[in-house]
């Protein structure tokens, strides 16, 4: 039977990515998002119109798209509730959101130079596409509060265990990505790490009993 409950969120279950941009400043930005996807050689990205990320990404037109694998797991919770924005805005403050500067150093990982665009990669990333903002669409009604980012894949560095040899093909057995569903992460099928995003966004499967 089917009924019919009013979902207030639809996150099924996308990969994480890791976007990094570029400040103002000349500094680095590092944001976690699980609103994208991709085809053939363009992504959509879905970012809400208040994050720094998005005011970068509007300026600079260019990122980096960077797929972290279930075992980071633990870096990426770790800045779930941060902000580049030194003025946080006060819906977030509410979730428990605060301004970060360096999110690099608080999830303890490296900044790697690009190739093709100024913003950063990430080191221990096994995926990192170089990208540059091809067209922006507002998102999500007549009063859309998000903003949907057209990005062209100018790049892809892939760890090299993960790409089947002879082939331009990755390893689909070999790569293990980090997944969130409704704000909960999830690798090779399992529940990896309490989420901090869960807590903040108060979902209501936080009260329930794991399931055995």
């Amino acid at each position: 039977m089917h009924v019919v409950p009013g979902l207030k969120v639809l996150y099924f279950g996308t990969p994480v990515v890791l976007v990094s941009s570029r400040n103002p400043d000349g500094t680095a930005n590092l944001a976690p998002m699980s609103s994208a996807w991709w085809l053939g050689q363009h992504a959509m990205l879905g970012l809400g119109n208040s994050g720094q990320t998005t005011a970068n990404l509007r300026r600079e037109r260019e990122c980096v798209l960077n797929l972290p694998s279930s075992a980071m797991v633990d870096a990426v919770d770790r800045i779930a509730l941060t902000t580049g924005k030194p003025e946080v805005p006060a819906h977030k403050a509410a979730q428990g959101y605060r301004y970060e500067p360096d999110k690099f150093a608080l999830a303890g990982l490296t900044a790697q130079a690009s190739e093709l665009v100024r913003a950063p990669r990430v080191a221990q990333c096994p995926v990192q596409l170089e990208c540059r903002v091809v067209s922006t669409h507002p998102f999500g009604g007549a009063t859309a509060q998000a903003t949907a980012f057209e990005v062209e894949v100018l790049r892809a560095h892939v760890e090299e265990d993960l790409v089947i040899p002879g082939t331009s093909y990755v390893d689909p057995v070999g790569w293990d990505p980090l997944i969130m569903k409704f704000c909960e992460f999830f690798g090779g099928g399992r529940n990896m790490h309490p989420s901090r995003l869960a807590q903040g966004w108060d979902m209501p499967h936080q009260l329930r009993p794991a399931a055995v």
